[in-house]
């Protein structure tokens, strides 16, 4: 099953984003892009993917807010990121490698504003997963082995994370609820059957099959 289109996964730390995304991914059979855009980054740029593993979906407080309405004028080369600070390096360069995806492939990609990157792509599709704090704070106990209170702080600080990188790069608002085209609550819901939600959505809105 495949769809001409190009889907974009917001979630809440511990909704289970990534994974519904990479199930979609491979229910679609187009690639899925999470990480694996830090180790592109990495390569076109020579940047020690370490680094930008620190940086990932962080924002910084240099200039770039008042150059992201002309990132386009950036095109497609890499080298002319070289001088500013590494969050906005990576920012511009995963920036950069999204628009050149879309330009031949549909895919999955979860986080770093792909859905305000792609806003004028006819093909995109923008969905944002959300979970009550319980369970966010169970996934967090069970992925990073730690106890709840601790767990719970680290839902809650990477959730401003993502806010703040967000409203930083993009100029929203964050999980607000008309920034997306479906908003699923992932708390009672198996990956699989979030999965299902997203493509019946794609079957209820006419989108093409390939």
């Amino acid at each position: 099953m495949s769809y001409d289109k190009i889907v974009t996964i917001t979630r809440q730390y511990g909704s289970g984003g990534h994974d519904i995304g990479m199930a979609l991914a491979k229910k679609l059979s187009v690639p899925f892009y999470d990480k694996e855009l830090i180790s592109i980054a990495a390569k076109e740029s020579g940047v020690s993917p370490e680094i930008f593993e620190r940086v990932d979906e962080k924002a910084t407080n240099s200039l770039l807010y008042s150059l992201s309405v002309g990132l386009y004028n950036y095109g497609s080369s890499f080298s002319s990121v070289g001088d500013m600070p590494v969050n906005d390096r990576l920012y511009i360069l995963q920036h950069q490698i999204i628009r050149q995806l879309a330009e031949k492939e549909n895919f999955v990609v979860v986080g770093r504003c792909a859905d305000y990157i792609l806003k004028d792509n006819p093909r995109l599709v923008r969905i944002f997963i959300c979970a009550d704090i319980d369970s966010r704070v169970k996934r967090a106990v069970e992925r990073q082995d730690i106890d709840p209170a601790r767990a719970k702080q680290a839902v809650i600080k990477a959730d401003k994370s993502r806010a703040n990188y967000y409203s930083f790069y993009s100029g929203k608002k964050w999980g607000q609820p008309d920034n997306y085209d479906l908003c699923i609550n992932s708390t009672n819901l198996t990956t699989e059957q979030a999965v299902d939600i997203i493509t019946s959505y794609l079957d209820v809105c006419g989108y093409d099959k390939k």
